[in-house]
């Protein structure tokens, strides 16, 4: 196996672009996500079944189908619809941060009801209002909690950008892709982009596990 640096030396300022794009789309989708998954988690623990089921619902279908079928159907049907046209950037954030919300709503609803309710009970009984028993102290023990599903779901998010190389989106397998084209060549693009990859999710692994240790 002949390997040419040459080629990943001339690619390298766009496989740069492609990891800042990488980066931006997986922190814009898990900010984004997370605000949606908080409500659709308060959702989920819905004592009536009638109010509940929509959230039930979107939790089922968005983790139930592929993530390749969800950006099609965002880019060429939902962007369009409100946009007027197709738009690579706005078709990530928007296919990656709703599925994500999906994930992120039940670590929310996993890590709220891993508190045990007699420190709720407790709360109210100090004159607490729901709504302070939450913040004040259901809120801060569950987020310790939530921290390293969180963590996962953001390794996943970058992960699986990859995929909106699809609709043409910058990121850096959407540059591997252009390479392999320019080239014909498999290694040099495809053994780059995992690279880059496993840089960022193995940073991010470390970055995590400090965090949780400072916790």
């Amino acid at each position: 196996m002949d390997f040419n640096f040459d080629i990943i030396w001339g690619y390298f300022p766009l496989f740069l672009r492609g990891t800042l794009y990488t980066i931006g789309f997986s922190i814009a989708s898990i900010i984004l996500g997370s605000i949606l998954g908080l409500g659709i988690g308060f959702g989920r623990m819905l004592k009536s079944p009638l109010w509940r089921w929509p959230f039930d619902a979107y939790v089922n279908i968005f983790r139930g189908t592929p993530l390749y079928v969800q950006i099609l159907i965002v880019h060429f049907g939902v962007v369009p619809f409100f946009y007027g046209s197709t738009n690579a950037l706005i078709s990530g954030v928007v296919a990656l941060s709703l599925n994500s919300a999906a994930y992120a709503g039940e670590i929310f609803r996993a890590g709220i009801q891993s508190v045990d309710s007699g420190q709720r009970e407790a709360a109210l009984s100090l004159g607490m209002t729901r709504g302070q028993s939450m913040r004040f102290v259901v809120l801060p023990q569950a987020i310790k909690r939530m921290v390293p599903a969180f963590g996962n779901e953001f390794i996943v998010l970058v992960k699986d950008s990859s995929l909106l190389a699809l609709v043409a989106a910058p990121e850096i397998m959407y540059w591997g892709n252009t390479m392999k084209g320019q080239y014909m060549r498999i290694w040099e693009p495809y053994l780059t982009a995992a690279v880059i990859y496993f840089i960022l999710t193995y940073s991010l692994n470390k970055l995590l596990g400090y965090i949780e240790r400072r916790m």
